[in-house]
């Protein structure tokens, strides 16, 4: 069965949600690395393996999964009992096609468990050590209570879950024309007992004509519900899929098309199909040099704050000289442009 979570917390296979509360309360604080000075490096191991112990069995759904197919099948690919379930360390995991569900765990920071754990006040005060004097406050710079201020004592209230960053990617089309998308998430929600459940939500985003790569869509508090931890803001970052024709520059396009010497030196038409469709014929009366670029107004990306205005579209030129030219060519061209 690979590590015996029943025999890190001392209970009995079982033990209720008081008992593994009142285990992990006794041991965190006895095996805290802060309380061990002399003995850092084991008590840290112990700190870290008690936390997982406490993680896995007080949570309904990584207990059977563990009471059934051990640490090996926890850690391992599993499916969890039931539809559904929590994502690597607990954290929302997304579904948007790309396969089955995959229970897999991952467990949290040690001191993470324990910050929540003592959440509320003074974790110190009545717990054995006379007031708050079992530790010093400035024994916590090492990141234990960082979120609530560099050796300060925690702070009354929930602490709030770290954002959780998804790329988006989109079609230029879709960030031409703007576009709704549906995301399916899969978080854990938490009724008035603070049991937690897993449950399926439907997200939309409205993608507005001309966003760019890297705009943020936030949907507040959208991560897994736990006791004394406001649950996580979801963030969407917006990528861009890249185009067969057009590149995008800022608020321009840029399209490259092939023509022939005899076309760059006597005229050419570019025949262009739009991002939504349409059909531009733009007759170049110009000579086409190798870095000419035939700018049209108002034909590139619509711009966010005013999508009635948009930036350019540059036409590029590739031109295709030829590999030889016959005598007659040649003192053709002489006459004609000498």
């Amino acid at each position: 069965m690979g590590v015996d979570y029943y025999k890190i917390l001392e209970v009995d296979k079982n033990a209720t949600d008081d008992d593994l509360k009142k285990a992990y309360r006794k041991l965190a604080m006895k095996w805290h690395p802060d309380k061990n000075p002399t003995s850092k490096k084991q008590a840290e191991a112990k700190f870290k393996e008690i936390s997982e112990a406490y993680e896995v069995l007080s949570d309904t759904q990584k207990r059977a999964v563990y009471d059934q197919y051990g640490e090996e099948g926890l850690k391992g690919q599993v499916p969890p009992p039931g539809a559904g379930g929590p994502g690597p360390g607990g954290a929302t995991y997304f579904q948007t096609g790309d396969g089955p569900n995959v229970f897999r765990f991952n467990p949290r920071n040690a001191n993470d468990i324990f910050a929540e754990f003592f959440g509320g006040s003074s974790p110190f005060g009545g717990m054995g050590g006379g007031g708050g004097g079992m530790f010093s406050s400035g024994m916590f710079g090492d990141g234990m209570f960082s979120s609530f201020g560099e050796g300060r004592a925690m702070s009354s209230g929930p602490r709030k879950a770290p954002l959780i960053e998804n790329r988006l990617p989109c079609k230029l089309e879709e960030l031409y024309k703007g576009a709704t998308k549906k995301m399916k998430i899969s978080r854990e929600i938490a009724d008035a007992s603070g049991k937690t459940m897993p449950v399926e939500e439907i997200l939309t985003i409205n993608i507005k004509p001309g966003w760019k790569k890297g705009t943020k869509i936030t949907f507040p508090e959208k991560g897994n519900e736990q006791p004394n931890v406001i649950p996580a803001d979801l963030v969407f970052v917006i990528d861009e899929k890249p185009h067969t024709v057009f590149t995008r520059d800022g608020n321009d396009l840029v399209v490259t098309q092939r023509i022939s010497l005899a076309e760059a030196l006597s005229g050419y038409t570019a025949c262009i199909t739009t991002l939504d469709g349409r059909k531009l014929t733009i007759p170049i009366n110009n000579v086409i040099h190798p870095t000419y670029e035939e700018v049209v107004p108002n034909e590139g990306m619509p711009i966010p704050k005013d999508p009635s205005k948009k930036g350019n579209l540059r036409i590029k030129f590739n031109i295709k000289f030829p590999a030889r030219l016959t005598v007659e060519q040649k003192s053709g061209i002489k006459k004609l442009l000498g």
